[in-house]
């Protein structure tokens, strides 16, 4: 059975913000994962020291999170609905990450001059949108 459903413009538009939003969050993830020159002189010595003292698996958390939605959105923009189970993942590792930097360390008070609630919230937000969209795709047929 093949697919005849066109996406839209709309859909084109969104796969491309996607695809860069999802960019830019595995390249934070590297350059923090290298710990790049990019990285280190855009921090703090005590945002570095925190940064430092999360666990593991909040890293793990990070990666996940990032490389299922860059996965995601590729496989979106190929109309493949096996994106929507990576965009939930993506969700759902982003949503505890992001919940446990906000209440489970003390990254307001370190990063507080930089507004610390406003990313975590625009990323969950953004990945819940992620998957919202998907699935109105996959029930619309764009994804097969």
């Amino acid at each position: 059975m093949s697919n005849t459903n066109k996406p839209g413009i709309a859909f084109w538009i969104i796969g491309i913000i996607a695809l860069l939003w999802n960019g830019m969050g595995v390249y934070n993830y590297l350059i923090q994962a290298y710990q790049t020159e990019a990285y280190t002189s855009s921090i703090t010595e005590d945002q570095m020291a925190f940064m430092e003292s999360l666990p593991s698996w909040n890293t793990a958390l990070f990666a996940l999170a990032v490389f299922s939605g860059l996965i995601g959105t590729i496989l979106m923009l190929m109309r493949k609905k096996s994106a929507v189970s990576l965009f939930i993942l993506s969700f759902v590792t982003a949503t505890i990450g992001q919940i446990y930097w906000l209440f489970g360390t003390n990254a307001v008070e370190v990063f507080s001059e930089s507004m610390p609630y406003v990313m975590p919230i625009i990323i969950i937000v953004f990945c819940l949108f992620l998957v919202w969209y998907s699935r109105n795709q996959k029930a619309k047929g764009v994804l097969s």
